[in-house]
C-alpha cells in the first residue's frame, strides 16, 4: 500500500540539486552586493533614479538601477537555462 523502499533515487534529486545551486550563487551574489555595494560606485546612480529630497525626507527609487539588475539576472537565468 505504502511507496517501495527503491522509489526515491538520487537520479529523481538531480533538478532539486540544481535548484540549490542556484539559490546558493543569488545568495551570494546578494551578500557581496550587501557587503561592497558602497564601493560599486554606479549602482544607485544612474540615469533613471529618482531622489526626492525634502526637509525631513529622502524617497531614493531606484528605477535605473532595478532595470539593468533586472536585464542582468534575466540574461544569467537564461544562459543556466540553456541546456
Amino acid at each position: 500500500m505504502g511507496r517501495s523502499p527503491d522509489a526515491l533515487t538520487v537520479d529523481g534529486l538531480e533538478p532539486i540539486g540544481w535548484s540549490l545551486v542556484v539559490l546558493g550563487a543569488i545568495i551570494v551574489v546578494v551578500g557581496l552586493v550587501l557587503v561592497f555595494g558602497d564601493r560599486i560606485p554606479v549602482l544607485g546612480h544612474l540615469p533613471g533614479d529618482i531622489v526626492l529630497k525634502g526637509d525631513n525626507l529622502t524617497v531614493f527609487i531606484p528605477l535605473g538601477t532595478m532595470f539593468v539588475v533586472s536585464v542582468v539576472v534575466s540574461l544569467v537565468l537564461a544562459f543556466l537555462n540553456r541546456r
